[in-house]
């Protein structure tokens, strides 16, 4: 079954549910800080294996201890379920 792009409405009840992400540029978004490179490497490396599970892959970027998030469903069109479950797991390894 295909993804179905959420509502503004719908977007901005789920985000009361995961705390510190934002919606920029119709994405959902979140900048993430660890102690060390190697830190935020391991934290890309296990999103990574979660987000293939999922066959759902995030846009990041990532400047030595720094790792920047957004999560939008190419397929619908924006935002949706699967952007905010994704967040959650990311979240859980944060």
């Amino acid at each position: 079954m295909a993804a179905t792009k959420l509502t503004n409405a719908e977007i901005n009840a789920r985000l009361q549910g995961i705390s510190g992400w934002t919606v920029e540029n119709e994405k959902l978004h979140k900048e993430f800080q660890f102690d060390s490179f190697v830190e935020a490497f391991g934290f890309m490396a296990s999103v990574a294996l979660i987000a293939e599970s999922m066959n759902h892959h995030p846009e990041w970027f990532n400047v030595y201890n720094r790792v920047t998030v957004d999560l939008a469903t190419h397929d619908a069109g924006g935002i949706s379920a699967l952007d905010f479950e994704l967040a959650k797991k990311i979240d859980a390894l944060s």
